[in-house]
């Protein structure tokens, strides 16, 4: 095993851009970037997710460039890779008169199954094949092309279909299914329309999913392209059912499977995530910590990380918080409306990066979780510690509500510097201030302020006697004493209080 890996790794650095790509959309990751960004990535997910199918996606990529090496790829294929598509289980009655009636030639066809791969959809559950995926061949020159294919049900499956379970009135959880991809032989192909298409049913036509208007000027509208459900027109019995695909014929080819399937809802989904995708509270604490963890290298040191409690889908609070195992971001967005958002109109997108969300890589956030728990419903955002411990920013915005208020004077603020008409200057004294103001002092005059006594004692004199001690006060002071004066020049008994 380590021998194969190390094999790959050194395939993969030899590959070209447009190999990196394939290789990285075969395996559901990101393929834009620059080619070193693209060779990393390869290389981590054969380091990381390494499997049979990714070790036959490398080689078939690298034989692709290298074609000299197909004898050696023959010779050194791993039992675990299978060679048809023994993943799914075929009706041989199904499958050679599949062969026969495409198009309505009579020809055989090479083990399509080995050529063409679809991706598995989270909705639907692949019960057996009924028609492998076969090319769609033109026959003549025109642009409209019918193609032709019959198939007939056992039994058991018919028994199936009718005794299934409705998910919604005429909707049964057991289907038949028809799909239609490129055909493409590397890797695994998603659901592909023609331009054009038509699917008729032993004689009626039935629905194909049409496109979703676009709100953004300038863009087409997109098809969702889907599997068709095709049980309500067909025979369930012994009798053959014939379908017919009119596909518009632009120079791509186009393969076509037939398959019975078991349809989940986003509530079956759900349920499958809680009993099986959870990821624990201790995990997410160290997940956390990591990315808090400080990093010698980095100028800037990270303190903490903050988390919106509110789900960017729907802009309201988390109910059940997940996330992508793959995405380097802890915010989390719902998962009741992911999965219903999906099943309406299948993207699996993460919505706060943009990346591929495969239901696969789905895990519940179980630390969030507790959080959402134990907070009130007022508190829309949390802080994430570097101890893996957190605190609501509830707090943060209370301060500063706080601050404001503190901001703000309760009582009316009172002036005592604005000098009086009479040219005498306010008092820098509280106890003026406190006595015009207390019960029983001296009243106010209308025209001016109220004079109250404030003679100096012993003390206050010596110190005014020396600071304004002069010759002026000589000898009209044994006739009549002289009104003190005090340092701001005016007279020391008499003191206008505002």
């Amino acid at each position: 095993m380590a021998a194969e890996l190390v094999e790959a790794m050194n395939m993969v650095k030899s590959f070209r851009v447009s190999d990196l790509q394939t290789l990285l959309a075969s395996m559901g990751r990101s393929k834009s970037g620059l080619k070193q960004d693209l060779v990393g990535r390869a290389l981590r997910l054969v380091q990381t997710e390494y499997s049979p199918e990714l070790l036959k996606n490398v080689r078939q990529l690298y034989e692709s460039r290298f074609p000299k090496t197909s004898g050696w790829l023959a010779a050194r294929r791993p039992e675990g890779v299978p060679v048809a598509y023994s993943s799914l289980s075929s009706s041989p009655t199904a499958t050679s008169q599949g062969a026969d009636y495409l198009n309505g030639i009579s020809k055989p066809i090479p083990t399509p199954a080995a050529e063409v791969k679809l991706v598995p959809l989270p909705f639907y559950q692949t019960l057996e094949t009924l028609l492998p995926p076969t090319e769609l061949i033109e026959v003549n020159s025109e642009k409209l092309q019918d193609s032709h294919c019959m198939f007939e049900l056992t039994p058991n499956q018919a028994d199936q279909i009718r005794n299934a379970s409705e998910l919604r009135p005429g909707i049964r959880s057991i289907q038949v299914v028809l799909r239609i991809c490129y055909t493409d032989s590397i890797g695994v192909q998603e659901d592909q329309y023609p331009p054009n298409v038509a699917v008729k049913v032993n004689q009626s036509y039935c629905h194909v999913p049409g496109y979703y208007p676009s709100n953004k000027p300038g863009v087409e509208p997109r098809r969702p392209c889907r599997p068709v459900n095709i049980t309500p027109w067909l025979h369930l019995s012994n009798v053959t059912n014939r379908v017919t695909v009119t596909w518009g014929n632009f120079g791509k080819r186009y393969s076509v499977a037939v398959y019975l399937v078991r349809v989940f809802t986003a509530a079956d989904l759900f349920s499958q995530l809680k009993l099986c995708s959870v990821e624990s509270a201790e995990r997410c604490r160290e997940r956390i910590q990591d990315k808090l963890r400080f990093d010698p290298e980095s100028e800037i040191a990270t303190t903490g990380l903050r988390v919106s409690l509110i789900c960017p889908l729907v802009k309201m609070r988390l109910g059940v918080p997940c996330r992508v195992l793959t995405c380097a971001h802890l915010q989390c967005f719902d998962a009741v409306f992911f999965l219903q958002m999906n099943e309406k109109k299948p993207t699996w997108t993460c919505p706060v990066c943009d990346k591929p969300a495969p239901f696969e890589l789905l895990t519940i956030d179980g630390l969030l979780s507790e959080i959402l728990k134990e907070t009130s419903e007022d508190i829309e955002e949390i802080e994430y510690l570097t101890d893996g411990s957190w605190r609501p920013i509830r707090d943060d915005k209370e301060r500063d509500r706080e601050r404001e208020r503190s901001n703000t004077p309760e009582h009316p603020v009172v002036d005592i510097c604005i000098p009086e008409a009479n040219g005498h200057s306010p008092a820098h004294s509280s106890t003026s201030v406190g006595m015009a103001g207390v019960p029983g002092g001296p009243a106010v005059p209308p025209g001016g302020g109220a004079v109250v006594d404030l003679t100096l004692d012993s003390s206050s004199e010596e110190e005014g006697g020396g600071a304004g001690g002069d010759s002026e006060d000589t000898e009209d002071s044994a006739d009549s004493p002289a009104p003190k004066r005090g340092r701001y020049n005016y007279d020391k008994d008499l003191v206008t209080a505002y």
